[in-house]
C-alpha cells in the first residue's frame, strides 16, 4: 500500500519497542483529557546517563511559527519573541509544521547530569524535512550560538553524521541547563518527532537499526528473486506484476527511511524529493495491475474492471497534479478511492468463487489498519501514537508481501490442480477409448475369421450354383428372345400412353386457364394453382425475365445472376439486387401476394366492376385496404387499355407488369386519403 511522502522512518529499532511502550500511556491520557495550547515554557528535560535514550514528547519542546521566514536565532531569544513560544500539551493538536510556507522554531531546554562526560545526540525521525538548522551555545547559556545546517533539499554530505536521519551533536555540559533551537521548514505538513541518544549507546543502537533494515530489505529481495524465477519458469505475468509491486514498495521505503538518499543518490536532493513523491503513485499503479491480474477482473468482473481503470487513472492524474503544482499536503486522501475499489473487487472475486482472493483481502486489511494511524498523525490527531503504531506500516508491508506471495502460489496451485484434474479425466477417457479400441480390434479379428469361413463355404456353393446357372441360362436365353419381342410391343404401347398423358395434361391446364378466363375459379381453386408466395414469385419472375428479358434498373446492364432473396436477380456489373415484385403492380404490397394475385384476377375478369366490399369479404381484408388496392389495379387496367399494344381479351397477367411512377404516386395519394 502506498504511504504519504513524509512517512516515519523505519530506522527505529524493533528491539526498543518494548522499552518505549510506556510512552503510549501519556499520549492516551492526553487523547482522553485534551488541554489547551498554552503560551508557557516547555518542561526542562533532565537527562541521566543511566537512561541512554529519551523520547521527546510535546511537553519537552515549545514552538514558534515564523511566516516571514526572516527571524534569526538572536531575535527568537529576545523577550518579545520568547514569550510567543507555545507548548503543545495534550492530544488533538495540529501538526507541528502545519503551513509549508512558514518556518518553525523549536526550543528545547535540557539539564545535564552533574558527572556527565559523554556527548548526547538529537535524532529527528523525519528525514524529508527540507531545511533543518540546529543551534547550540558555545560554552554556556548566554554565549553566542553555533549552528549546523542540513536538510533534504541539500546534498547528503551536509549532514553532521553520515546517518539516514538527521543527527545533531549535543556536547557534554555537566550540571548545566542549556537551551537548544531547531529551525525547520518542510514542503508538506508533518509532525515533529525526535529522540535523545547518549554517546555510548548510539553506535550499538544504530548498528541494530541497520541490521533490522537489512532484514527488512532482505525479505523483500528474497521475495523479488523468488517470484522472478517463478515468472521465468512458469511464464505467468501475475508474478511479474507482483515483482514490480514489491520493487515499488522497496523504492517507497528507501525514500521514507533515508537509506536511498544515504547510499544510492546522496548527491541528488531533487531526485530524492521527486522519488518521494513518485514512489506512492508508482506503487498504486503496480498494485492495481497486480490485483487486476491476480483477481482476473477482466473476465470475472468486466464492468468493475473498466471502472477501476478509470478511477486509478484519474487518481494518478490528480496525485501528479498535487505533487507538481498544488502541494495541498492531503494527497493521501486520493488513495482511498482506488484502493477501496480494488478491495471491493477482491471481495466480489472471492464471492464469485476465487478462494485465494481472501489472502489479498487479509493483506490489504493489515496495511489499511496501519494506514489509519499514519493518517491520524498527518492530520495532527494523537490517536494511539506510539512506537508500535509509528512503525506498524513497515511490519504490515512485510506481512502483505509474504501473504500475497503465498496467495499467488495458492492461486497457481489451484490452477494446476484444476489442470491435473482435467488431465486425469482426459486420461481416463483415453484409457476407456483404448479399451474400446482393443475390443473393436478383437471383434474385427473374430469377424475376419468368420468371413474367411464363410468365403470358403460360399466358394463351394458358388461352384455348385454356377453349374446350375449354366443350365438355366440356356433356358433364360430362349425366354429372353420371347421377352424381347413382347417388350417391343410394350414400348409401342408405352409411347402411345405417354402421348395420351401429355395431351390430357395440356388439355387440363388449358381447361384451368379457360376457367380462369371464364371467371369460374374461386379463391380456393386459385390457391391450388398458386399455393404460396414462392409459387407467385416464381410466376412473376417468369413474366418479367422470360426469354432473357433482364435489364438492370440501375445501370442498364443485361447480365445477371441469382441473388440470396428467392427469385431475385443480381446485376453482375453494379451488384444491384432486383426482387421479383420490383417494377410490378405487387411492389410494396401490404398483404399476402396470393391474395393480391387473386384480387388482380377478379378485377381484370370483371373488367373493374368488382366492388371493394365484396373483394374484402372474399380476401378477408379490411375495407380500406381492399379499396386502396382496387384503385391501384383499376388505374393499371385503365393505363393498359390506353396502351398501343393493347388487345381486347388479352390475359389478365399483362396488368401485373404495370407499375409506373404515376401509379406509385397515385398509391401514395390514395393511402393518404384512406388515413
Amino acid at each position: 500500500m502506498p504511504t504519504p511522502t513524509h512517512l516515519a522512518s523505519w530506522t527505529s529499532s524493533w528491539a526498543r519497542l518494548l522499552r518505549y511502550h510506556f510512552y503510549a500511556l501519556p499520549l492516551l491520557l492526553g487523547l482522553l483529557c485534551p488541554t489547551r495550547v498554552l503560551a508557557a515554557p516547555e518542561d526542562t528535560l533532565a537527562v541521566n546517563p543511566a537512561q541512554p535514550e529519551f523520547y521527546l514528547d510535546e511537553n519537552y519542546y515549545s514552538m514558534l511559527e515564523d511566516p516571514t521566514n526572516r527571524l534569526t536565532v538572536a531575535e527568537v531569544q529576545s523577550p518579545a519573541w520568547a514569550r510567543r513560544f507555545v507548548v503543545m500539551r495534550g492530544s488533538g493538536h495540529p501538526p507541528n509544521i502545519q503551513h509549508p510556507r512558514s518556518t518553525y522554531w523549536l526550543r528545547i531546554t535540557m539539564r545535564h547530569a552533574p558527572n556527565e562526560t559523554a556527548a548526547w545526540y538529537l535524532e529527528l525521525y523525519d528525514s524529508h524535512i527540507g531545511q533543518a538548522v540546529f543551534y547550540w551555545p558555545e560554552a554556556g547559556p548566554h554565549q553566542p550560538y553555533n549552528s549546523v545546517a542540513t536538510g533534504a533539499s541539500q546534498p547528503f554530505a551536509t549532514r553532521p553524521h553520515p546517518y539516514k536521519n538527521f543527527l545533531f551533536d549535543l556536547p557534554p555540559r555537566p550540571s548545566q541547563t542549556t537551551t537548544y533551537y531547531l529551525r525547520l521548514r518542510s514542503d508538506t505538513k508533518t509532525s515533529f518527532r525526535a529522540m535523545l541518544h547518549s554517546g555510548p549507546g548510539l553506535i550499538p543502537e544504530l548498528s541494530l537499526q541497520y541490521w533490522l533494515l537489512g532484514i527488512f530489505y532482505g525479505i523483500l529481495l528474497i521475495m523479488v528473486l523468488y517470484n522472478l524465477i517463478l515468472f521465468f519458469f512458469l511464464k505467468e505475468q501475475t508474478y511479474l506484476y507482483y515483482v514490480l509491486y514489491v520493487l515499488s514498495g522497496a523504492l517507497l521505503f528507501l525514500t521514507e527511511d533515508g537509506l536511498g538518499f544515504q547510499y544510492i543518490w546522496p548527491g541528488g536532493p531533487r531526485l530524492n524529493h521527486f522519488l518521494g513523491a513518485a514512489a506512492p503513485v508508482l506503487l498504486l499503479l503496480t498494485f492495481a495491475t497486480y490485483a487486476s491480474g491476480f483477481l482476473d477482473t477482466a473476465s470475472r468482473l468486466p464492468a468493475l474492471h473498466r471502472t477501476g481503470r478509470w478511477v486509478v487513472g484519474l487518481s494518478t492524474a490528480l496525485l501528479v497534479l498535487d505533487a507538481a503544482a498544488i502541494h495541498s499536503g492531503f494527497s493521501f486522501w486520493l488513495y482511498l478511492l482506488p484502493y477501496g475499489l480494488l478491495y471491493y473487487a477482491g471481495f466480489q472475486a472471492y464471492r464469485s468463487g476465487l478462494q485465494p482472493a481472501r489472502y489479498l483481502l487479509l493483506a490489504q486489511a493489515l496495511v489499511a489498519t496501519s494506514l489509519v494511524f499514519l493518517i491520524m498523525r498527518k492530520l495532527g490527531i494523537n490517536f494511539y501514537s506510539n512506537v508500535y503504531t509509528v512503525y506498524s506500516l513497515n511490519v504490515a508491508f512485510v506481512l502483505e508481501v509474504v501473504i500475497l506471495s503465498y496467495a499467488l502460489g495458492k492461486k497457481l496451485k489451484s490452477l494446476m490442480d484444476t489442470t491435473l484434474l482435467t488431465q486425469n479425466r482426459l486420461l481416463k477417457q483415453l484409457r476407456k477409448k483404448h479399451q474400446a479400441q482393443d475390443r473393436l480390434v478383437e471383434q474385427m479379428r473374430e469377424n475376419q475369421q468368420l468371413k474367411d469361413q464363410l468365403n470358403t463355404e460360399l466358394e463351394a456353393l458358388v461352384a455348385q450354383r454356377t453349374a446350375e446357372l449354366r443350365r438355366q441360362n440356356d433356358t433364360v436365353a430362349a425366354r429372353n428372345r420371347d421377352l424381347l419381342e413382347a417388350n417391343g410391343l410394350l414400348a409401342l404401347q408405352s409411347a402411345a400412353i405417354e402421348k395420351l398423358n401429355n395431351d390430357l395434361s395440356r388439355d387440363l391446364h388449358a381447361e384451368k386457364a379457360a376457367r380462369i378466363e371464364a371467371r369460374e375459379v374461386d379463391f380456393g381453386e386459385f390457391s391450388q394453382i398458386y399455393p404460396d408466395k414462392d409459387a407467385c414469385l416464381h410466376y412473376l419472375a417468369d413474366l418479367k425475365w422470360a426469354h432473357g428479358g433482364y435489364r438492370c434498373r440501375k445501370c442498364g446492364h443485361e447480365k445477371s445472376c441469382e441473388a440470396r432473396e428467392p427469385h431475385a436477380r443480381r446485376c453482375t456489373r453494379c451488384r444491384y439486387v432486383e426482387s421479383a415484385t420490383a417494377g410490378t403492380l405487387l411492389q410494396k404490397c401490404k398483404f399476402s401476394i396470393v391474395k393480391a394475385l387473386y384480387a388482380v384476377f377478379l378485377l381484370h375478369a370483371h373488367k373493374g366492376s368488382y366492388s371493394s366490399s365484396e373483394l374484402a369479404r372474399v380476401l378477408e381484408l379490411r375495407q380500406a385496404t381492399s379499396w386502396a388496392f382496387a384503385q391501384k389495379v383499376l388505374a393499371a387496367l385503365q393505363r393498359r387499355r390506353l396502351a398501343q399494344d393493347y388487345e381486347d381479351g388479352e390475359p389478365w397477367t399483362h396488368v401485373l407488369l404495370d407499375a409506373t411512377a404515376e401509379a406509385e404516386l397515385a398509391e401514395t395519394e390514395l393511402a393518404k386519403q384512406v388515413e
